[in-house]
């Protein structure tokens, strides 16, 4: 499937938007502390990159490797 860039970053912002919720939400945290936390992660830096396919997974999915990286230090 060919995504344009437009659409691409379209899909991180969605995919960071409800990431930063689920962070809150679960991890209680507060908006900069999980905007902090998800930016400066591996997933994030994964996220980032077209080729791994993580932008077109659900919120739900990414924020599993986020927790697992958060938990041992290495992205799940």
């Amino acid at each position: 499937m060919n995504v344009t860039q437009k659409d691409f970053d379209f899909m991180v912002e969605i995919l960071t938007r409800d990431i930063i919720a689920l962070l809150m939400e679960r991890k209680g945290l507060d908006m900069g502390t999980a905007f902090d936390t998800f930016y400066n992660s591996d997933t994030y830096q994964t996220l980032l990159r077209p080729a791994s396919g993580l932008y077109f997974q659900s919120a739900g999915y990414v924020y599993s490797f986020l927790d697992t990286e958060l938990k041992t230090g290495k992205m799940g």
